[in-house]
């Protein structure tokens, strides 16, 4: 029980300083080469908090087990935006720059509704995977080439003051390896406190089941959620709605475009109702931040309510 104690309470200093780190670097970064926060956000975070579910979808590829690949993806994106969002804009509003949605939407919109139309018929080929990979490229091409985006809000300079002061007038190399050091933490402290919470749980006699859907789910979305809730409460909520559409997209084109095109996945359960939740609930994110521009707490009520009725949906075996 005390080492279980100890690996969550190593798990939640390493997600709260991983957080700080990421965040610091990532928007130092986005000031030296006027690149949006939205861009960094979708690409070095995004790209950085699907790690997990990388290493998870890829050795479930490999030990022929494609049911937990997918779930691992499916399960993460509508976390990302009925859990990281629902709660991140609950604590802060997350304000998008007009117009913005308009040309950042597309990109995730193709992403999930190719997701559905390759699976529907629960298989996705080596050659889908190829496929997927090939728009990964051409999405980091387009995000990391844009000039019309590479701009950052000069008006929001004053909010670097908010960030961590430790290396805060250091070069670019050192805010590359803040960014790195911050990952890193994240994903040790998800899998700490996921670990320590699990052996507790059993411990206490609490099903598989529920330690599923509770603990291993809240903490494979635990990257996602600090370093958006540190980005938002500094006033960079186009960071934290980037992660997670970036996060999002890689989980699609990167995850599962690896792990199919390492070996062909073959679902042997109907993930149609999934499949259409996800897809429904990104459209409902678009949808609100469309109306004004910005998540306030009345969408993170809506986002959170969605995910906790997917939650109760899936328990009671209703799909």
């Amino acid at each position: 029980m005390i080492i279980n104690l100890f690996f969550i309470l190593a798990g939640l200093v390493a997600l709260y300083y991983g957080g700080d780190l990421l965040v610091s670097g990532s928007i130092r970064v986005a000031k030296a080469i006027k690149m949006s926060p939205f861009v960094i956000g979708a690409t070095v975070i995004g790209f950085g908090t699907s790690a997990p579910e990388l290493a998870v979808s890829v050795l479930a590829a490999f030990r022929g087990s494609p049911e937990l690949a997918m779930g691992n993806v499916i399960g993460s994106n509508i976390a990302n935006v009925g859990l990281v969002l629902g709660i991140t804009a609950m604590i802060a509003p997350l304000v998008m720059l007009p117009g913005r949605l308009k040309a950042e939407a597309p990109p995730l919109l193709i992403a999930t509704f190719l997701i559905l139309v390759l699976t529907w018929n629960l298989q996705l080929t080596r050659w889908n995977g190829m496929v997927l990979l090939c728009l990964l490229a051409l999405f980091l091409w387009r995000n990391l080439t844009n000039k019309e985006e590479q701009e950052f809000e000069a008006e929001r300079e004053h909010e670097i003051e908010e960030e961590m002061q430790i290396f805060a007038n250091a070069g670019l190399p050192v805010q590359f390896l803040l960014i790195v050091a911050g990952l890193v933490l994240l994903i040790l402290g998800a899998e700490g406190l996921v670990r320590g919470g699990v052996a507790i749980a059993r411990s206490l006699g609490i099903s598989e089941w529920f330690i599923g859907i509770s603990i291993v789910a809240v903490g494979t979305s635990l990257p996602e959620i600090v370093s958006s809730v540190i980005a938002a409460r500094r006033g960079h909520g186009e960071m934290a709605i980037g992660n997670v559409f970036g996060s999002n997209i890689f989980n699609i084109l990167m995850v599962l475009g690896t792990a199919s095109a390492i070996h062909p996945l073959n679902i042997r359960e109907p993930i149609h109702p999934d499949l259409l939740f996800t897809t429904g609930l990104t459209c409902l994110l678009l949808v609100l931040i469309k109306l004004e521009d910005k998540l306030v707490k009345r969408d993170g009520v809506i986002l959170l309510a969605c995910y906790v009725a997917y939650i109760l949906l899936k328990g009671f075996k209703v799909f």
